[in-house]
């Protein structure tokens, strides 16, 4: 017999701006992972974290974005 987890399956994605000019703009990178959510359709975000990295151009903010399938336990 096949056991089933009563726990759903967590996925995730990181985004980032493209690094050089323009990395550092945290309203531009809130609205790409935006139009990544509306992408994956109907999901349920479980977590979202942010990180910070610094390079030769300066802060490069990155997100993280945890999340459930609806079909998959989501609510």
């Amino acid at each position: 017999m096949k056991e089933v987890s009563e726990f759903p399956t967590v996925r995730y994605f990181a985004q980032a701006n493209p690094v050089g000019p323009g990395q550092d703009d945290v309203p531009a990178l809130l609205r790409r992972v935006a139009d990544t959510i509306e992408e994956l359709g109907p999901v349920w975000i479980q977590d979202v974290t942010f990180e910070n990295e610094i390079n030769e151009h300066g802060d490069w903010y990155s997100l993280t974005v945890y999340f459930h399938e609806e079909s998959n336990g989501g609510e």
